[in-house]
């Protein structure tokens, strides 16, 4: 009976959220109160449960959340990330442009969602696409698939870091055995899905109205290199530190500084300082401007912290109701391996709910318990997780809506491009942690 309690809570979630159009939050928190009455649990230890889920979930992560959106923020508004952008283009010319794409949007999604990322390179990519007269989807597919990888296998993505919470497994490991799978994966795909048949036949215009944001002059933007080492700084420190833990003993003390200025929450914030100053200050921008921007970050990310937290509260409910329990004994003498069923979980969520962070979360709480019991890394299990969540992008899908208008596609069309490029990332994604599980022990 508690798995079907688990089927009936995912069926609740998607009648919440498709046909009664109801937020992820809510939503989450009313499953996981319906599935704590149907195990029996007292209101007191019910609650109890639920307020604890959230606190467990959001403790750091509710500063990693908050130091990158207000980095990002800080970036955009500065005009960092534009200069990222034109600053690649320039020097790696029009037949690289897809390459300088990619790595822009890999440097820029690190820390932002989808949606907010994809809105802060789309005028970037309008313009791109209008000087060099390249068709439209040339340059925005490569953009649109390292944005999606960033949120497939890249802590500190908001994505990557809840599950690395949920499954307590290294952030800085998650991260390097991500980077491992993201880059020949990423760049495999943003050059391979441009140049299929069916996508060059697509050559949307760019639509009226939507290019409208801003677009700062040369002499506005700070340099390339103040921008960059703004956007890296976070990623240098969680490699170096993942790197320690797998080369250096537990005593050894450059190790031991290392997990400090390594963790997520130290790093983003050591860049997000330096960034007031590099951003901020020496390009003439007054302090009140800059805290300003982590001011209007905060904001919509709110509702995104919620989903998360939420989350957490299903998670442990399933955990203190004693499902985890039963789904670890049920699923430990299964012949499958635990990351492709893992990564299966995450995928019909993914394709049911739309939503790849509500996907993430509620495929992170009936996880859990495969992994625990699994024996594979952490790390790896939360990766299987991630790329899972954002396989088969479709209809219920709000990044899907944004790509189709933005990129001005037909339904069909934008099924064509996305629905399947996020498919490709998920298994060749599964594959990538599949071969990674052969030497990770």
């Amino acid at each position: 009976m508690p798995l079907v309690y688990v089927a009936l809570a995912v069926a609740l979630i998607l009648i919440l959220m498709i046909p009664l159009k109801m937020n992820g939050f809510i939503a989450l928190i009313i499953a996981a109160l319906f599935v704590g009455f149907l195990q029996g649990m007292p209101i007191e230890k019910l609650m109890e449960s639920i307020y604890g889920g959230i606190g467990g979930q959001l403790d750091d992560l509710l500063l990693i959340l908050g130091f990158g959106a207000m980095l990002g923020t800080v970036m955009a508004d500065a005009g960092a990330a534009q200069r990222i952008a034109n600053t690649l283009i320039d020097k790696m010319g029009v037949k690289r442009v897809q390459i300088a794409m990619l790595i822009a949007a890999y440097i820029l999604g690190i820390t932002m969602f989808f949606e907010v990322a994809f809105v802060l390179l789309i005028p970037l990519v309008f313009t791109v696409a209008r000087q060099t007269k390249l068709n439209l989807l040339w340059v925005a597919i490569p953009t649109a698939v390292g944005l999606s990888t960033t949120h497939s296998f890249l802590p500190p993505h908001p994505g990557p870091a809840a599950v690395v919470g949920v499954f307590g497994s290294s952030m800085g490991l998650t991260l390097l055995y991500g980077l491992i799978i993201a880059i020949p994966v990423g760049v495999f795909i943003a050059l391979t899905w441009p140049r299929l048949p069916f996508i060059k036949k697509m050559n949307p215009s760019i639509p009226e109205g939507l290019g409208s944001s801003k677009i700062f002059k040369d002499e506005e933007m700070p340099s390339f290199m103040a921008s960059i080492t703004s956007a890296l700084i976070p990623v240098v420190l969680m490699g170096i530190s993942a790197v320690c833990e797998v080369a250096l003993p537990e005593g050894n003390s450059f190790r031991h500084i290392m997990e400090f200025f390594g963790s997520a929450t130290i790093a983003l914030m050591i860049s997000l300082l330096l960034s007031f100053y590099l951003l901020g200050t020496r390009v003439g921008r007054s302090l009140k401007d800059v805290m300003q921007s982590c001011a209007n970050s905060v904001k919509p990310m709110a509702m995104i912290i919620l989903v998360i937290g939420a989350g957490g509260a299903f998670k442990q409910v399933l955990v203190d109701s004693g499902i985890a329990d039963y789904i670890k004994d049920l699923t430990g003498g299964w012949d499958i391996s635990p990351i492709i069923l893992a990564w299966l979980i995450a995928a019909l969520l993914r394709i049911a709910l739309g939503s790849a962070t509500v996907a993430v979360m509620t495929a992170a709480g009936v996880v859990l318990p495969i992994a625990q019991s699994s024996g594979v890394s952490m790390e790896l299990m939360t990766l299987a997780v991630t790329c899972g969540s954002v396989a088969f992008s479709h209809v219920t899908d709000p990044g899907f809506w944004m790509y189709k208008e933005y990129l001005n596609l037909s339904v069909g069309e934008a099924i064509k491009t996305r629905t399947t490029y996020t498919t490709a990332l998920a298994i060749l994604g599964l594959a990538g942690v599949l071969i990674l599980n052969l030497f990770v022990g």
